[in-house]
Order: C-alpha cells, then structure tokens, then sequence
C-alpha cells in the first residue's frame, strides 16, 4: 500500500465569499506586497506538508500536492521562484500575518475573524464538507446532531472543530498527524469522527482501503470554495496570482491539475447542491 503522508490538518472553511483580485479593499498605506516578491524573484509559501493531496510528501519523498503544484505553476508564470516553509495550520496562519510568508497554500478557506486578518486568491477548489465514521456502526452518527458526546478528531481552532463543539462532540486534538493515524484512531474507538472537507476525505480514505472507516452518506454540509490565504493589504500580490489564475483556468492547466490529484476537476463548481449551511460565529 502507497505510503501517504498526511492529515486532516485542515483548516477553518464555513467561507465568508469575499471578491477576489481588483474588488478587495486596498488598505491604507503603500502597497508592496507584489514589489518584494519581484526583487527579491521569490515567492515564499507556507504549507503543511503532510495534508493529502493538497500538500504531501510522496514516495520519492518529494513535497507535492494540488495547492503545491497550482502555486508552483503561478509562481513560473509570474517569474519568481517558490520556497515553500512548512507549519501547523496555527503556524502557516501566523507566518502569513508577520509576513514570514507572502501566502499559505494548504486548502484554505476563510472564517469570519480570519476573513477581517486575511484575504483569499480566486477559489482554486470548490468542495463541501462530510464526516468520516467507523464502518461497523457508523460511529453511531446519522447527522449533526448525533455529534453530541461523540469524540470528534482535528487540530484545534479550525472551524471543522468548532462545528463539532457546537453539535456538543469532545474534542480529540491533533498537531500536524498523519492521515493513518486519525484514520486508525476512528477504527478503533480512539475517536469515534473526522469533520473534513469531502474531496480530502474521499481521497484519504481510498488511498488506505485497509483501515474500515467510510464517509458518512448523505450527510453533506457548508458548500465552500478554498484559495491561497494572504494579508488584506497585499492587494497587488493578490491581483497578480489571480491573473495567473484566471489564465491557468482559460488555458485548461487548473483542469488537468486537479484531475491528477482528484480525478475530477474540483477547480469549478460542483453539480451537487449542499442546501445546509452551518455557522460557527
């Protein structure tokens, strides 16, 4: 079995849909955000390393991944090189607001105390969110409310934990785990659920087919879109990864990026239709 070196350190989605590019709000004063980036030829990203497959080491012990490979592809278009820094989800956040990083790529989305800090790039997936159950007994889960009481695993301070605080679940924390180990920690009653974005966890769950956990059916909630996460006043910088964007998505490189990594292009709206929504604020 392919070794996969990942986690479920996803990060706080329940969006606030904010425009992208030219509609974000230019702070006040000088906006050099794009102008470090273009002297010093250098694109400085922060990411996770071990989020399958958004940001990953694989066999070759080579760091890849969808966001990784989508910014890697900005940042040649834009002529720059990327030097990627890996952190907890805590961390990537932090390194982005002291300016340590010029983004964090690693499936984010924005809350609302993180959208009035950070700014999104145009979404590079669109998903909605599900939970993974033990296959035996479904955990004993059949919709949100059954949340309650039952141990709910994650990093802290992402809104997938705030969501399972809220349906009354016990927090089980994690610091940057392997997929494997939440998976196996679900199977064996360690944990009894894993609140995640549904593409990551389908993908999680067939790349370790061995361990008897199983997404949720029908139990499907807060249709939401992921970019790269920036500085609210990095307005110029904003504006150049998106073109790069938009060019990517004309082109057909987004499709054939996320076909390899999702087997379907999540870069576009889903058919599906996720009528819940549920809020952490």
């Amino acid at each position: 079995m392919k070794k996969v070196f990942a986690s479920f350190s996803i990060v706080a989605l329940s969006l606030v849909f904010v425009a992208c590019g030219g509609t974000k709000e230019q702070t006040a004063g000088k906006d050099n955000s794009w102008q470090k980036v273009e002297d010093a030829k250098k694109l400085t990203v922060a990411t996770s390393g071990t989020l399958f497959p958004s940001s990953y080491y694989n066999d070759e012990n080579k760091l890849t991944g969808y966001d990784i490979e989508v910014i890697t592809e900005v940042a040649k278009r834009l002529d720059v090189e990327v030097e990627f820094k890996e952190y907890n989800v805590d961390g990537q956040i932090t390194s982005v607001d002291k300016g340590e990083a010029d983004l964090a790529a690693n499936d984010f989305g924005l809350s609302g105390d993180r959208g009035k800090k950070f700014i999104l790039s145009s979404p590079i997936k669109y998903s909605f969110d599900s939970m993974i159950v033990r296959k035996s007994d479904d955990s004993g889960i059949a919709s949100l409310e059954d949340l309650k009481g039952k141990k709910a695993a994650g990093e802290p301070n992402t809104n997938y934990m705030k969501i399972a605080e809220k349906y009354g679940a016990k927090l089980v924390t994690y610091d940057n785990a392997t997929n494997d180990q939440y998976l196996t920690d679900v199977a064996n009653g360690r944990t009894d659920v894993i609140l995640n974005d549904y593409y990551l966890q389908k993908m999680s769950v067939g790349a370790l087919p061995d361990i008897p956990v199983k997404i949720l059916e029908d139990v499907y909630f807060n249709a939401n879109f992921t970019g790269f996460l920036m500085k609210k006043d990095s307005t110029a910088l904003s504006k150049k990864i998106d073109e790069s964007l938009n060019a990517m998505q004309e082109d057909g490189t987004m499709k054939k990026i996320s076909e390899t990594y999702f087997q379907t292009d999540v870069s576009v709206e889903p058919k599906e239709k996720i009528e819940e929504s549920v809020s952490v604020e």
